[in-house]
């Protein structure tokens, strides 16, 4: 028997802390069933991890444990959120849409607030970036657990029912040791794709309807009944359509991932349908409809290629037959009947029946019906079409012109790419409506392949659901030609010559490229064929902004400037176009790639940026952190939503503080300078690979696509993830604060005292800068500069050792000063407890891990036959899930 601890009324703190005990005392019990040997070892945070094979054991009982806080720590919040509504009323939860509504203008009307939301639309973009360390199988049992974290809330339980709860945890915890975590194999594109639907079958299916419950009812609470409003969210994926530096990713794979998204969402329906069918056993017999309903769900049931069959099923049961001809056209769909009539020919349709069934029921006063069985699903229809998710397409902008080369080599000599002569050519052939398109079979396999997945977008445009594809994602936008010559290889693939259906999305990166911006998009728009194209009904066009590069390029602090720069500069300059962008923020999880707090990221936006429109990505680990289970799920979309929201009612403007502009402006470059005369250095490239993993980070098979675009082995060529990803596990962190103690300094240096006066107030009250400040300070807590040395005692030159690291040292010195200035505080994360203590109560074994890790390391290069050992691929695993984050 499991000993069961007493269940009582505490506080939230000691329900987490005694819920964390018991997590413990089951964890203890596996390791001592599966690995007795090593328990000793493992609770000795103390001591040293040994080395041999008995670290295998060890490893994977410190990382069940480190899961298994993740989840505690979920639970415990979503557990305090419910507690707070119950006690304060949903307004005094951060994040609510009711907590959203109480802000805005006592003066606002109902019909202003309905054409205030209209235009509202937030859009998730789940990504399968290699920084996802788990299993789909391990997911589920992280699922599992956590749904029994949740029954045990309830107090309804006898002793006896608590600790069978308690022991089908403890046997999930033994799952998770005998089913082991690391990946022996790479995942398939396949594996990738599923693990993208899985999310929206456990939990988002269920979590979109609801979320618009809460906005209806929040809405109704400030506004009163009869509002006509929905939060419109709008799942994007890039999983099976990104294949930027990933040559595994072609047109069919793209096809794949749009038919298992197709079936995923069309067999929820087909559940919902039957599910429904089943309850709404209404006669007519006892409950008469009104003549015209009758009439309309009569003529919904003779649409149905099996009309003449249902009307002998179930007779005068006009609900249950209506709500099986919509479950045989929809599993015509499924099976792709060619029989006319037999499916949906759009979402619209599908929409409207159902919406002729709620109303049949609410004719009849049986709205708990409509609202229990039919609004759901109509809500999920809206949402999720015939798709599941939009699928984006991206691909790098390298590829695309080497690919437009490569066509006109088949008839001439090529212009130089970037001159003059390159820009006129593509400039003549977009203009030409009787241009000849090339033929395929003369074009190598990479061109052939473009041409084909272009092919693919258009066809997918003319589909029963358009929106199944979404935009061409040009990454590494740096000019406007690049553009261009997305739309010149539509022509090529099929499109027309007047307006192309394409949304090409340029992907801004780089520092430079983020300052080129504007530029690029007016020479793109001076193109006619491209203005016309870009420009959507409503006058918006998207932009993407890299997180991750521009990071890489200048470093933490003049990436975030440059990124808030960017998007004030592009709304100012495509204002003059009579155009508003809608931008699409490519955001990672941990602070160097833009993973700051969903609500406060948001709001820190420019002024008048935002207009209720915003596209984020969603990638890697954070995906199974926010969206694994319904109600964390429901939290971080109702979060989301309700911070666009709050951009909603502003309008642009100019900067309201120039001082503070110029501040940051001054800061960013200062920060930019220190960055980059550190990753300048001569022989840096050396002592990062040899003082970081990651060179055997390939080992670790996460993802399907490889750790640079091209294979270079530069720094240019290195993609941001494994860049992040390294520097996290050998505790330098410097992608989260390099450059921000040098910059403070020197601005107070030039400026003397006034400097202090302006960083105070701007600390106070500027949004952007106190969320720098913060985030910086978070890196600075998972920094440890002593674990640091041990990486840096790999590399091999001496000289270039104590160069690089003595640089390092001495910014963090600043950097660590420049906090205490700041917030008057020496230690880093004290100011954010309930993180602080996290981390501190994980930092025992992840020193042990790390020490560990270096010492695997020098054995792993000074003994080539040593090869890939699973301590090494573990101590990884390890560090990422300690930290919470891979990159």
């Amino acid at each position: 028997m499991v000993a069961v601890a007493k269940h009582t009324q505490d506080g939230p703190e000691d329900q987490a802390a005694g819920l964390r005990d018991e997590m413990r005392r089951l964890w203890h019990r596996v390791i001592e069933r599966r690995a007795p040997h090593v328990l000793e070892t493992v609770l000795a945070t103390g001591a040293d991890l040994p080395s041999d094979e008995t670290a295998i054991p060890c490893l994977q009982a410190v990382n069940i444990w480190f899961q298994l806080t993740r989840i505690i720590d979920e639970n415990t919040a979503m557990r305090g959120r419910r507690t707070l509504e119950a006690a304060q009323g949903p307004e005094a939860v951060e994040g609510s849409f009711a907590k959203t509504f109480a802000t805005l203008d006592p003066k606002m009307t109902a019909a202003e607030f309905t054409a205030l939301t209209q235009h509202l639309s937030v859009g998730p973009t789940i990504t399968a970036h290699p920084t996802e360390a788990k299993r789909v199988t391990v997911l589920e049992i992280h699922r599992r657990i956590y749904r029994h974290l949740v029954s045990l809330e309830t107090q309804r339980w006898t002793p006896r029912e608590r600790d069978d709860i308690l022991q089908d945890i403890e046997a999930e915890i033994d799952l998770l040791w005998m089913t082991g975590e690391l990946r022996m194999e790479r995942p398939s594109l396949r594996d990738e794709i599923e693990w993208g639907l899985q999310f929206f079958r456990d939990a988002l299916f269920d979590a979109v309807p609801q979320l618009f419950d809460r906005f209806s009812t929040a809405a109704e609470a400030r506004f009163g009944p009869g509002l006509d409003t929905t939060p419109c969210v709008r799942f994007h994926s890039w999983i099976g359509g990104d294949r930027d530096g990933n040559p595994n990713v072609t047109a069919e794979v793209t096809r794949d991932a749009l038919a298992r998204a197709r079936r995923s969402i069309l067999t929820r329906y087909q559940e919902d349908i039957a599910a429904a069918a089943a309850r709404i056993s209404i006669t007519q017999r006892i409950v008469p409809l009104p003549a015209q309903t009758e009439a309309q769900i009569r003529a919904l049931i003779a649409r149905s290629p099996d009309a003449k069959r249902l009307a002998s099923r179930n007779p005068g049961e006009v609900f249950r037959q209506a709500l099986t001809a919509i479950g045989a056209r929809l599993r015509a769909m499924q099976e792709r009947s060619d029989e006319p009539g037999a499916g949906y020919p759009s979402v619209s349709h599908f929409i409207a029946d159902l919406r002729c069934i709620e109303a049949g029921l609410e004719a009849i006063d049986a709205h708990r019906l409509a609202a229990r069985f039919i609004a759901p699903l109509r809500f999920r229809t809206e949402t999720f079409g015939f798709r599941t998710t939009t699928l984006d397409v991206r691909q790098n902008s390298t590829v695309i012109t080497a690919v437009l080369s490569e066509i006109w080599a088949l008839t001439g000599p090529v212009p130089a790419q970037g001159s003059p002569d390159w820009a006129r050519r593509l400039r003549d052939e977009l203009g030409q409506s009787d241009l000849v398109h090339v033929n395929r079979s003369r074009l190598g396999p990479d061109a052939r392949e473009l041409l084909d997945l272009l092919t693919l977008m258009r066809d997918a445009h003319i589909s029963d659901d358009p929106e199944a594809i979404g935009p061409f994602i040009l990454s590494m936008t740096r000019s406007a030609e690049d553009v261009l010559a997305v739309y010149l290889l539509a022509r090529h693939a099929g499109f027309g010559s007047e307006k192309l259906d394409l949304r090409v999305v340029p992907l801004f990166e780089t520092i430079e490229d983020l300052r080129n911006a504007p530029a690029v998009f007016d020479a793109v728009l001076a193109v006619p064929l491209a203005q016309r194209s870009l420009r959507s009904r409503d006058g918006t066009v998207e932009v993407m902004l890299g997180y991750s590069d521009s990071n890489k390029d200048g470093g933490f602090l003049c990436s975030t400037y440059e990124l808030d720069k960017a998007q004030r500069r592009l709304t100012a300059s495509l204002g003059q176009h009579r155009l508003r962008p809608v931008f699409f923020h490519g955001r990672g999880g941990s602070v160097s790639r833009g993973g700051a707090p969903t609500g406060r990221a948001i709001a820190a936006q420019p002024m008048g940026t935002v207009q209720g429109r915003l596209r984020i990505t969603e990638q890697g680990e954070v995906v199974s952190s926010k969206y694994a289970n319904r109600g964390t799920a429901l939290n971080q979309l109702e979060l989301l939503a309700s911070s666009v929201l709050g951009h909603l009612p502003t309008r642009v403007q100019p900067v309201a503080d120039p001082e503070s502009n110029d501040a940051l402006e001054a800061l960013a470059g200062l920060s930019q300078t220190a960055y980059v005369n550190l990753i300048s250095r001569p022989g840096f490239i050396d002592y990062f690979q040899q003082a970081s993993p990651v060179e055997e980070l390939a080992m670790l098979k996460m993802g399907s696509r490889p750790a640079r675009r091209f294979g270079a082995r530069s720094l240019a060529d290195l993609r941001a993830i494994p860049w992040v990803f390294a520097w996290s596990q050998n505790r330098h962190m410097i992608t989260g604060w390099y450059g921000f103690g040098s910059a403070i300094a020197a601005f107070r240096q030039v400026r003397g005292a006034a400097a202090d006066r302006l960083l105070a107030e701007m600390f106070e009250r500027h949004k952007l800068f106190r969320l720098m400040v913060d985030e910086v300070e978070k890196s600075l807590m998972l920094t440890d500069l002593g674990i640091a040395a041990e990486y840096a005692g790999l590399v091999e030159d001496a000289a270039l050792r104590d160069d690089i690291f003595g640089r390092i040292t001495a910014e963090h010195a600043a950097a660590l000063e420049a906090l205490r200035l700041l917030t008057g505080s020496a230690q880093p994360g004290a100011r954010f407890p309930n993180m602080y203590d996290r981390f501190r109560a994980q930092t025992p074994q992840l020193t042990r891990i790390n020490h560990l890790q270096v010492a695997l390391l020098r054995r792993a290069r000074a003994e080539p036959g040593f090869g890939t050992s699973v301590p090494l691929m573990q101590s990884m695993n390890c560090i990422a899930a300690g930290l919470g984050w891979t990159g």
